[in-house]
């Protein structure tokens, strides 16, 4: 089995490396923490001009039609350099609303494609322990939505959003106009130094297309997960091997830190981290560009994901002694980012807790790993969540 990119793939990669990494120096990005600026704007001009943002978007939106094999390579990279831009969100967003036939208006793909305006996607709720915040309601004309969803990254700059919500006791995706009536915004900050915003919905009018079908989550979550983890991956890959130059150069006793047993075993342990995350993300990836169903293995990535980055990220800063607490130092914003990524969709005990679910029901994983029954299973498990 050859588990290597192909050369157009990771020419992808490359190419994204070059550009993240001419705008993501350690002196760029802390002159975007200091600033007021809600993304990396710059960037995500560049990303625009060089399509980055239509991978998955069919050719016939004026996408490059790839599948999240390219797409990973690329998200990786973004990881790695810290590069914060929306670059899943947008193209997992405009997909799926192509994929399930939604009959978005033509603005709606004008403002995404070529105006650049980035999309809000939050599936928060999903992990509300509380139920849903977000309620629709069936009106004369269409429907109406009710409630709060917090924090939604870019919130205060997107016009669209892209929001989990219940509707008849179904948890359903809906596309928002966050600049139609009834609509409130609270903006802030994120840790990692993104624009987020509450966003307050008090009978918010919501035409028939912009509630999106059933089908249409698990859609979207599952190739949520593999970019979340696409991300998490190149965070802590990065992470580390800034962590293995300063412990291959910190003297202590007149010896290297890094030659200390205790260091070099959780360096070891963060590896192996990685490289466990590293072999299911690109399973899950296989299974969603294959058709096959994918709800468990989405929600293992998700775990592997959320433990590699809280693990590695942490020892990170310890074995960085105290200068792993300077905020003139780097090494603070790998540790800000996992955190930022682990909370996207509900941390570890939420997802094995989905998990099992999802196992106690389908007993047919094992051998019988591409039994249709496991692509059937997977609104089952979504429902429950």
């Amino acid at each position: 089995m050859n588990f290597e990119l192909t050369d157009d793939q990771q020419a992808f990669a490359d190419m994204a490396a070059g550009l993240f990494a001419d705008y993501c120096g350690d002196e760029q990005l802390r002159a975007h923490d200091s600033g007021q600026a809600p993304f990396m704007q710059d960037l995500w001009k560049q990303c625009i001009a060089a399509g980055l943002h239509t991978v998955l978007v069919s050719p016939e939106r004026s996408g490059l039609g790839l599948g999240l094999t390219e797409l990973m390579g690329i998200l990786e990279q973004q990881g790695s350099a810290l590069a914060l831009v929306p670059l899943w969100e947008q193209q997992v967003g405009l997909s799926a609303l192509a994929h399930f036939g939604v009959a978005a208006p033509d603005g709606l793909w004008q403002a995404l494609m070529q105006d650049g305006s980035p999309l809000a996607l939050s599936l928060a709720a999903l992990s509300d322990s509380r139920g849903a915040a977000l309620q629709v309601q069936k009106t004369d004309v269409g429907f109406s939505l009710r409630g709060h969803a917090p924090a939604v990254n870019l919130g205060q700059t997107a016009r669209f959003a892209l929001l989990a919500g219940a509707l008849d006791g179904q948890m359903r995706l809906l596309m928002v106009d966050l600049d139609a009536a009834g609509v409130a915004r609270t903006t802030g900050r994120s840790q990692h130094h993104l624009e987020v915003a509450d966003l307050d919905f008090h009978d918010c009018p919501l035409a028939a297309w912009q509630v999106l079908p059933q089908a249409a989550l698990p859609w979207v979550s599952e190739r949520a997960a593999a970019c979340l983890a696409a991300l998490q991956l190149g965070v802590t890959q990065a992470h580390l091997r800034r962590t293995v130059d300063y412990v291959s150069e910190r003297q202590q006793f007149g010896r290297a830190i890094g030659s200390f047993q205790l260091v070099s075993g959780q360096m070891a342990d963060g590896y192996m981290a990685l490289e466990a995350l590293r072999s299911a993300l690109w399973q899950l990836v296989y299974r969603l560009d294959a058709g096959l169903g994918a709800a468990p293995q989405a929600l293992a990535t998700r775990v592997l994901a959320n433990d590699a980055g809280h693990f590695a990220g942490h020892m990170a800063q310890h074995v960085h002694g105290g200068i792993g607490v300077d905020l003139t130092y780097p090494i603070h914003r790998f540790l800000y980012w996992s955190r930022a990524l682990g909370a996207a969709l509900g941390g570890s005990e939420h997802q094995l807790a989905a998990l099992g679910d999802w196992l106690a029901s389908h007993d047919t994983l094992g051998w019988k790993y591409d039994a249709p029954d496991d692509g059937a299973a997977q609104e089952a498990a979504h429902a429950s969540v």
